[in-house]
């Protein structure tokens, strides 16, 4: 029988649960009547308990919960009977109640217990239920108090708590610390992916300009076989069209770019080329040096620094072409390719 349903199932057979069998004794001496099959349906370990021959001969059964608050003991028994807690008790019994539920092994009390003192966790306190939490085998409650700890730390390095920590329990104060340390590595991980998505998102934005210049033309720079036209409309993506139309406009003009001494051709150069490693037309495509560079990749290939940021690329071009209905075009990812604000792939390539 579940032990959630058999007070109810009691009643429901003889109108009324009988007389208690058994007393609880506490360490006040407080005596608390309870009924033995409840106990043993609630708790294995009370089960084991109430089997065991006593050492003493006595008509009156008994058995002793020590080492807590007698009200913690009340509230304990009353649980084992209705499986209900309410958020005073557990408020003013938490701590008490979490160790009994472990000792006694009652699992729905253990769950209740982690939530409601999770959700109690002060700065004065935090360190007390994580030592709990460690003690009684809960790693929800455990992880909440470590987050909890490492999030409000220059509060907490203040209580008598941590300071009770730092001198009787060493490897529990390094293992926050590390937790911590752990903790600020991911943000900074998580941090720098994000930069880099951003920067791919640019990236693949930057290709469907060039190809958009290349063949329809864009306010100043438009196809080699066409005439610009100045009363053409800006783009929906113009600040990143301008920025690629100044760098054409420059890579066209510039007397540097022979010898190699431009950075910004260098970019332009860069960009032609990623273009042509992502470009899967490129018999049709009119974007300059699209070919020459497919038949040079052919003929030497391509070193593994450079694929994986085109591997990158495509998967950021994928991702933004599917989310982007879903997308405010205002917070769609701009890039500003000017002399001033663009980023060099260089650079990008040695991260």
């Amino acid at each position: 029988m579940s032990p959630n349903n058999f007070a109810t199932d009691f009643n429901g057979v003889s109108g009324e649960m009988p007389e208690a069998d058994i007393q609880i004794i506490t360490s006040g001496g407080r005596r608390i009547p309870a009924h033995s099959t409840v106990l043993a349906a609630a708790s294995s370990v009370l089960e084991s308990i109430l089997v065991r021959p006593q050492k003493r001969r006595s008509s009156e059964k008994t058995i002793r919960i020590l080492g807590v608050p007698c009200d913690a003991v009340s509230v304990f028994v009353q649980f084992l009977s209705s499986f209900k807690c309410s958020e005073e008790q557990m408020e003013k019994h938490g701590i008490h109640l979490l160790a009994l539920s472990h000792v006694y092994l009652v699992p729905q009390l253990k769950q209740r217990c982690t939530k409601g003192l999770a959700e109690q966790l002060t700065i004065k306190n935090a360190v007390d239920v994580l030592q709990l939490a460690r003690l009684c085998d809960a790693p929800d409650l455990y992880l909440k108090c470590l987050k909890f700890i490492s999030t409000n730390f220059k509060k907490v390095e203040k209580t008598e708590g941590w300071k009770f920590l730092q001198d009787h329990d060493s490897l529990l104060e390094l293992e926050i610390l590390q937790f911590m340390d752990e903790a600020d590595s991911r943000k900074k991980r998580t941090r720098r992916h994000r930069r880099e998505q951003n920067l791919y998102l640019q990236l693949s934005e930057a290709m469907d300009c060039i190809e958009h210049i290349c063949t329809e033309g864009c306010t100043s720079v438009g196809p080699c076989h066409e005439e610009p036209c100045t009363k053409k409309l800006p783009c929906s993506k113009f600040k990143t069209c301008q920025g690629v139309q100044l760098l054409i406009r420059h890579f066209a003009t510039c007397k540097r770019r022979v010898n190699g001494g431009c950075l910004r051709c260098k970019r332009m150069w860069q960009l032609l080329r990623l273009h042509s490693s992502i470009c899967d037309k490129p018999d049709e495509c009119r974007v300059p040096l699209c070919r020459q560079f497919k038949m040079k990749v052919q003929q030497k290939g391509d070193d593994a620094l450079w694929e994986s940021l085109v591997r990158k690329v495509v998967s950021a071009r994928t991702i933004s072409s599917l989310s982007l209905p879903k997308r405010k075009r205002e917070e769609e990812p701009k890039m500003n390719l000017d002399h001033h604000q663009a980023r060099s792939l260089s650079t990008t390539r040695c991260q």
